[in-house]
């Protein structure tokens, strides 16, 4: 009998590691013979503990065991929830960067292979460095992390960068607020990310990476760790890859906790040893990057989905989406939603069907009132705006953006001008300081929402006139998005705004 118990943070902490224990006791006491395996959460994250037994015919799904229930688990007498696969939360999904997250022990490589694993960096290995960039290119795939930004390009400009040295940088430093693909990636599946970093580096010439994860994540370090480890002795990493000429040295720096080092500059200076503070642009970070050098910085995300594009083909991945927006996005449903958890589907899906047919609406079983898409600094969507396709010239358009894909449900009971509050105040206390319009702006926007709470409708052409500011005048997006959250708040929800007329609506629209 194999037993599924996940080791995910999320798991973890909704008692998992509780469940594995007395699991392990009641075979112990019953002279069972079992085989427990700790995998990565399949992201029903309501389910949790999500317990799977497979008895010899297929893994059947237990949700929300406690360690009370261990001997009905064992003698099959607790009720099941069937097959993982057939839940309508997971059979909706289009897995493909997740297909094996879940499924297999991360730190299996055996298993890893057994499902698809190193089947892209072999192919990958008998390209020329152009190829695999020309598939990376065809692919369509743009970064995950927020900017949507080609990956193929960023490679193309790295490979064509002249330089003796060249790194690969993942930014895992996951600090958006609803945000947890990237910890469920690393501590679910982390050979993918390790295999999608080597192959960024066989297409751009690069030879050493480091994976920037922060402090936060302490799991996700541990198993990226022991995963690098088992990678080095299996010879998927370091000199002679998989018996090719090919080198790539891999190693993780943990973050000291700073939200705006998840900006690529400010993680470039964290790497190096200094203070955490945006660079100007340019130089780019793929000309001029870490210790001066060409750089390619991707986020989890967008590395670990280069695997399953070579091993299935840059058509296969790119056949799915809409627009430009090609291949997968990972919902990351939170806040207050009744099915809170990971959703990977083809871009196109509608902001409604997400929050309403997938995460099942509130909670609470109140109406939904504001969606938050893209972390703190994302736009708050009405319920008007559901009709939007999850893509990024899409959410553009509707005056939001996509971001890291993560969606934090509010219901009726939101007050909207604290929200906007908060938005700014985040601004403050995470600004590196830089630059004026983010270190002044967010300081002089937290004072300014705090007059029109007190009813001086006068400060509102104010904000919005700061907003402006911020929008065009900040180093880095976290003064630049910062706008986002607080005039979408506005615009939609003018009537929790003391003095805000309704023709402003109108007229913002």
């Amino acid at each position: 009998m194999k037993i599924y118990v996940p080791l995910d943070t999320a798991a973890r902490a909704l008692g998992a590691d509780d469940v594995a224990d007395a699991i392990r006791a009641a075979a112990k006491a019953a002279g069972l013979e079992i085989e427990l395996i700790r995998n990565g959460s399949r992201g029903m994250i309501w389910l949790e503990p999500l317990v799977e037994v497979d008895r010899g015919d297929g893994r059947q799904a237990y949700g929300n065991v406690t360690p009370g229930q261990a001997d009905a688990l064992l003698n099959g007498t607790l009720e099941s929830l069937g097959p993982v696969e057939k839940i309508p939360f997971f059979a909706r999904q289009t897995r493909l960067t997740f297909a094996r997250c879940g499924l297999i022990d991360p730190v299996s490589l055996a298993d890893y292979e057994a499902h698809g694993g190193l089947a892209g960096l072999r192919r990958a290995l008998a390209l020329k460095p152009e190829e695999i960039v020309d598939e990376m290119k065809l692919s369509g795939l743009r970064g995950r992390g927020g900017a949507g930004f080609p990956t193929g390009i960023k490679w193309d400009t790295v490979r064509l960068a002249p330089a003796p040295q060249k790194y690969i940088v993942c930014n895992a430093d996951e600090g958006d607020s609803g945000t947890f693909a990237d910890r469920m990636i690393m501590e679910g599946d982390p050979f993918s990310l390790i295999e999608g970093m080597v192959i960024a580096g066989l297409a751009t010439g690069a030879t050493r990476g480091y994976i920037y994860v922060r402090s936060e994540y302490p799991d996700a370090i541990r198993i990226l760790e022991q995963a690098i480890r088992i990678a080095n002795q299996n010879r998927v990493l370091g000199s002679g890859i998989l018996g090719s000429g090919h080198a790539f040295e891999l190693e993780v720096r943990m973050g000291a906790g700073a939200y705006v080092c998840g900006e690529e500059t400010s993680l470039l200076n964290s790497l190096e040893g200094k203070r955490g503070t945006v660079r100007a642009k340019p130089p780019l970070p793929a000309l001029e990057g870490l210790f001066s050098k060409p750089t390619v910085v991707n986020n989890v995300i967008s590395l670990a989905s280069v695997p399953v594009i070579f091993e299935r083909g840059a058509e296969h991945y790119a056949s799915f989406g809409v627009g430009r927006s090609r291949g997968t996005v990972t919902l990351q449903i939170a806040g207050n939603v009744k099915h809170g958890g990971l959703f990977e589907t083809a871009f196109g899906m509608t902001l409604g069907e997400a929050v309403n047919e997938i995460g099942g609406g509130t909670r609470s079983g109140r109406p939904v009132r504001a969606v938050q898409v893209g972390g703190p600094l994302g736009a708050y969507m009405p319920v008007s705006r559901f009709d939007t396709p999850l893509g990024y010239e899409e959410f553009d358009k509707a005056g939001g953006l996509v971001g890291h894909a993560g969606l934090v449900v509010f219901d009726e009971t939101v007050d909207m001008l604290k929200m906007a509050r908060f938005a700014m105040e985040f601004c403050a206390v995470e600004s590196c300081g830089k630059c004026t319009p983010c270190r002044i702006g967010s300081t002089r926007g937290v004072e300014t929402i705090d007059r029109i709470a007190a009813g001086e409708a006068e400060a509102i052409p104010l904000l919005t006139d700061l907003c402006e500011t911020m929008k065009d005048g900040s180093l880095c997006a976290l003064g630049g998005f910062t706008p986002f959250p607080v005039m979408s708040a506005l615009t939609h929800f003018p009537e929790d705004f003391p003095g805000a007329a309704k023709p402003f609506k109108e007229a913002a629209e």
